[in-house]
């Protein structure tokens, strides 16, 4: 391991945030028993919200962000991991509460690792991240929860908010594989032929389901990825049909959800929420075994922006703004 190496490093001193690309000492990191050298980041929504301001999520300062990574094992302390081994990490509140991913080396707590399946490479996990991790946890509840666990009937016409954002544009490609019709939502008209290549059958602006929503309108959805909330996802679950589950993952557009009960218990319909940061090791494992099942990462490259550590500080004010699109990617060797 390199004693010397490059961070992107938070500071808070009283009204003042500042982000600045630091060479740094592997002493600096302090968390966790393994040693990964970072070859992937991604630039995540929670990502940016962290690189404004530490969104009320960072409680110690200096500070690494970064919320997942992959990477090489380079030091191990922990029994299911040895150098050599290539990883992936998601969740846990990593970049949050622990150093995260922004730098070529991170330190993290082994129990946080999955070991990378062989049909993926490091930069494939990466171009998913948790924006696809978490594709993957909504469309799977969504179409197979309803399906195998529930008994329940097939899942045809499905609806993906925020389609062209990082969660969204990977779930649309997910349901599709899986067989379903989807419908995605996107304020963006120009996204609108990229869509339709990933697996989109119909594409609406999202200014259609902005409205105030009624209790219960003509039921459209057999099942529904929301990943922006607020009037949105109102006018979702009043257009969902009988037993059909709604996976919730994201407040883009707003925290606050004013509905009735008159979905759940009139159709049966189920708001299922979708927390990625503490799904279970079990679950990771296949998740991400499916993953190069679903994903068609050579379509998904048109999507993609490969960006340096020191390009991560343009970038993050245009994705609050909505002014991106698609999935950037980290490149600690760049």
């Amino acid at each position: 391991m390199s004693n010397q190496f490059k961070a992107l490093i938070l500071n808070q001193n009283g009204e003042s945030f500042l982000r600045e690309i630091k060479t740094i000492e592997k002493n600096f990191l302090k968390h966790g028993d393994v040693t990964v050298k970072v070859d992937y980041s991604g630039l995540n929504y929670k990502d940016a919200l962290i690189l404004k301001n530490g969104a009320r999520l960072v409680k110690e300062f200096p500070h690494i962000p970064g919320i997942d990574f992959s990477g090489v094992v380079e030091e191990s302390n922990h029994k299911n991991f040895k150098s050599g081994d290539e990883v992936i990490l998601t969740g846990w509140r990593v970049g949050e509460i622990y150093f995260g991913g922004y730098s070529q080396y991170a330190k993290v707590n082994g129990n946080f690792l999955v070991k990378k399946p062989e049909n993926l490479s490091l930069r494939e996990s990466m171009i998913m991240g948790t924006a696809g991790f978490t594709a993957l946890q909504c469309s799977f509840t969504t179409k197979t929860t309803r399906e195998e666990l529930l008994l329940g009937e097939k899942v045809e016409n499905v609806i993906v908010s925020g389609a062209s954002g990082g969660v969204g544009s990977m779930a649309v490609m997910i349901l599709n594989k899986l067989g379903c019709n989807v419908t995605a939502i996107t304020s963006k008209d120009t996204n609108v032929e990229y869509l339709k290549l990933i697996g989109a059958k119909n594409v609406v602006n999202t200014k259609e389901l902005t409205k105030d929503a009624r209790p219960l309108d003509k039921g459209l959805w057999d099942g529904a990825v929301d990943t922006v909330g607020g009037k949105v996802l109102e006018n979702i679950l009043s257009q969902t049909k009988d037993a059909g589950i709604v996976s919730s993952c994201g407040n883009a557009a707003d925290v606050k959800l004013n509905t009735t009960v008159m979905p759940f218990i009139i159709r049966g319909v189920k708001l299922w929420g979708i927390n990625s940061v503490t799904a279970s090791i079990k679950r990771r494992k296949f998740l991400w075994g499916e993953a190069s099942k679903l994903i068609d990462f050579k379509v998904l490259e048109k999507s993609v922006k490969e960006i340096s550590l020191d390009e991560i500080v343009e970038v993050y004010p245009k994705m609050l703004k909505g002014e991106t699109s698609g999935r950037y990617i980290v490149n600690l060797n760049k």
